[in-house]
């Protein structure tokens, strides 16, 4: 299993419509693809030196070849739709983590 993590710094002028965006449009349309099990959002208690508030989402996939998948066939669409949405008022950066264990109580 691997977690394809997007750390997003939103401009706080445009942070409310952006979080309802994320939940009802983009993070939806990021399951539709059929290539992540799963959604996780959260925000990043830190306070940030440029300012805005910063998000992590963590999209599960079940492995290298469906997350390669997904960004062949659909990353460019995605990534566009919120440059377009929120042109200039964002900043994000991915990374790819390999889940080595999970435990629950």
């Amino acid at each position: 299993m691997l977690i394809y993590n997007v750390t997003i710094n939103i401009d706080e002028n445009v942070l409310d419509a952006w979080l309802k965006w994320m939940q009802e449009k983009h993070i939806p349309d990021m399951l539709a693809t059929n290539k992540f099990t799963k959604a996780k959002m959260c925000r990043v208690r830190v306070d940030e030196e440029m300012g805005g508030a910063t998000y992590s989402v963590q999209y599960t996939t079940e492995n290298q070849e469906t997350l390669k998948a997904y960004y062949q066939e659909d990353a460019d669409k995605l990534r566009a739709e919120g440059a377009r949405m929120f042109p200039n008022k964002f900043v994000a950066f991915r990374t790819e983590l390999e889940i080595i264990s999970e435990q629950h109580i």
